[in-house]
């Protein structure tokens, strides 16, 4: 069964929005995880305008399940990185200034950095994923950075999946079988929700792990944060 890390950046940004601990994002963490969450994500930007580089080390020990980081591989990232150990950092390439990541690697173009930060973080005993598009020489590009997964950006495979769903996906399915055979592990995120996961999950071959925030946590306010993850967990069965 896939495995579901909720992204809790949206719990942060509400919490910085009145400059108090309310929600109070340890305890959502915590209760994630009791929901049936199997993994806790989260993106710290330079601006910390949602996930604060001072909650990192608060949920680093809590988190029992999976904690994964994503982020851009600027110094002060990879610093923070190194000092807590996340079970997973995922590199991201979103530069300071954007909304959110809209693009993956160009694993060929930016090989060598790649190769370079990602034995920086094996050094120190923490396993590396890239987001990437679908793109078959992107694929083989990150198995030469030295990557132990891949995790696609399914933005557009959303955006498609209204309309054409077999077409959004092929190109993952393609990829995800190219990614198997030489052995790197899968992972997905990026506008993943309960209209289009079930069909992405049963359409890629051996998807490990989704991350989802934005959706899940707007679920939640209808549903309820237990509700929402068991939803989710469903649509992964």
């Amino acid at each position: 069964m896939t495995r579901l890390s909720v992204n809790i950046n949206k719990v942060a940004l509400i919490r910085n929005s009145r400059n108090s601990n309310l929600p109070d994002l340890k305890q959502v963490a915590i209760d994630c995880e009791k929901f049936g969450a199997e993994g806790i994500t989260v993106h710290p930007r330079p601006d910390e305008r949602h996930i604060r580089y001072s909650d990192i080390p608060i949920l680093k020990e809590v988190v029992t399940t999976e904690f994964n980081i994503e982020g851009y591989p600027g110094e002060n990232f990879l610093k923070l990185v190194e000092e807590n150990k996340p079970h997973q950092c995922t590199l991201v390439p979103d530069p300071p200034d954007v909304l959110t990541s809209n693009e993956g690697w160009n694993t060929t173009k930016n090989s060598s950095m790649l190769k370079e930060v990602i034995n920086r973080l094996h050094s120190k005993g923490i396993r590396v994923s890239l987001f990437l598009d679908p793109v078959e020489e992107y694929i083989y590009g990150a198995k030469e950075t030295g990557a132990d997964r891949i995790e696609f950006y399914t933005g557009k495979y959303a955006q498609e999946f209204k309309s054409n769903p077999e077409n959004a996906v092929i190109k993952h399915t393609k990829c995800a079988k190219i990614a198997n055979k030489i052995g790197l592990g899968v992972n997905a995120g990026h506008d993943l929700d309960l209209h289009n996961l079930k069909y992405y999950n049963q359409e890629v071959p051996g998807l490990l792990e989704v991350s989802i925030g934005h959706a899940l946590i707007s679920d939640a306010i209808y549903f309820g944060l237990k509700n929402a993850i068991q939803l989710y967990k469903r649509a992964l069965e």
